[in-house]
Parts: structure tokens; C-alpha cells; sequence
């Protein structure tokens, strides 16, 4: 059984695909790459942001930090399942994630300023530092289902597959299901390559092949400009009236 991992410094880079590139890409990967432990499964979360929204406009204008906060669940948590309260930074290029685990009820607990049993002490300061800090409240529900793969020599090389990346704004509750609306066209696959350094020759050589290019997206964020900011202006211009 692996270690819950619950700090990551790494570079990330992600990719738009669609199922064709997929479905020929993948065999060629699957030489150098196996799917991970967990195999296949759907990550649900919910993103955190202010009422106007603070946290992803500053985002998507690409300033050189960046920072978000959401609750993370591998599957729809019931009972005891564990949950991951999470922040996720950005700076000159590398992603920082710092993340605490609990059962829900504790998760839920911890976002109210208690502090988790037998967890990291400086995680949990600067999660509740970052609540402090931020007005902050579930905005949007995430969910997709994922294939996750890594090197066979280099552990620290992982590629996921993120499909039917579905979102919502209502029923704020990680147990309340995985369904939304989709975010992208129905063959529309994300795939990021996770790594710790520079990228192998063969995976250079690979991408080049299949003629593969890194595109600056956001599932968030995507949600936001397509979605949300129209909403959002309607919403303001019929509460004014």
C-alpha cells in the first residue's frame, strides 16, 4: 500500500486532447508507462473562492503566483470515507500543493478552525491561516474521471487522463453525487504530465510524434469564462432592478 502523499513540488503541463489523439496515443505510452495503483476511478471536488470570485479572476489572468483552495474526494465520500482539504499554489512555473486528510466530518470540523489528529502541525497552520485570510465559501463542484499513469523506471514521472470533466453550482456537498454538466465537447480529454524535472528524451520525442502541444487550461477556470461570469453579471444585473 502507498503513503498518503501530502506535499508536492513539481511541474505540470497540460494538454488538450481528442479521443482519436487518445485512443492512438495511449498504446504507444503504455510501453514506457503502467496505470497506477488506483486504476481508474473519479476525483470530485469542490472549489473554494470569495462571493466576487477573487481567488480564480486573479488566477486567469496568469500573474506569476497563484493560489486556490478546494476539498478533494477520490470517489463520492459516504460514511468515513477520507477527504483532502487542499491548497494549490503556482509560482515561476512550479505547482505547490499542501494537503490535510480526514473523514468528512472532521474535514468539515478542520474548516471551522479544529485542528486534525496525528496531521502535519504546519500544513494545518497554514491551511487555517489561508481561510483566515479569505472569505471563503464552495463555489463550484468539479468532478471527472481519471486514468493515471506512471514511468515504470522513474516514479516520479506520472501522466493523467481527465475524462467527461463535468461541473455545477448547486448541491455544495462532496456526498450529494459526481454528476454536472460538461465542461468540455464530449471527446475533449485533458491530459497532464506531472514530473519533478525535465522531461525524458522519449517522452520529448513521443509528444513531438503525435504532434502533442502544451495549452494553458483551467478546469476552474474554464468553468469561470464560459460559464460563470455570465451568470454572475445577470445575477447582479436582476438584483439591482
Amino acid at each position: 500500500m502507498s503513503k498518503t502523499q501530502y506535499t508536492f513540488k513539481r511541474y505540470e503541463k497540460k494538454y488538450l486532447l481528442t479521443r482519436a489523439q487518445y485512443e492512438t496515443f495511449l498504446p504507444r505510452l503504455r510501453e514506457r508507462m503502467e496505470i497506477d495503483e488506483f486504476g481508474e476511478h473519479t476525483i470530485c471536488n469542490l472549489y473554494f473562492d470569495t462571493d466576487t470570485y477573487d481567488l480564480i479572476r486573479v488566477s486567469i489572468e496568469k500573474p506569476p503566483y497563484k493560489e486556490k483552495f478546494r476539498l478533494r474526494s477520490y470517489g463520492v465520500p459516504a460514511g468515513n470515507n477520507s477527504v483532502f482539504a487542499e491548497i494549490k499554489k503556482k509560482f515561476d512555473g512550479i505547482v505547490y500543493k499542501r494537503r490535510v486528510k480526514g473523514e468528512f466530518g472532521e474535514i468539515q470540523r478542520f474548516l471551522s478552525g479544529d485542528h486534525l489528529p496525528l496531521e502535519d502541525e504546519q500544513i494545518q497552520r497554514e491551511i487555517h491561516w489561508f481561510l483566515h485570510r479569505y472569505p471563503l465559501a464552495p463555489k463550484v463542484f468539479i468532478g471527472y474521471d481519471r486514468a493515471a499513469f506512471v514511468d515504470k523506471n522513474d516514479p516520479e514521472l506520472r501522466i493523467t487522463f481527465d475524462q467527461n470533466i463535468r461541473w455545477r453550482r448547486d448541491r455544495m456537498d462532496l456526498r450529494a453525487g459526481a454528476d454536472g454538466s460538461p465542461v468540455l465537447p464530449e471527446d475533449g480529454i485533458v491530459m497532464e504530465i506531472k514530473l519533478s524535472q525535465a522531461a525524458p528524451l522519449w517522452l520529448v520525442s513521443l509528444l513531438s510524434e503525435f504532434s502533442i502541444y502544451p495549452t494553458s487550461f483551467s478546469k476552474y477556470g474554464t468553468c469561470y469564462r464560459r460559464y460563470l461570469s455570465k451568470k454572475i453579471v445577470t445575477e447582479r444585473k436582476l438584483q439591482l432592478c
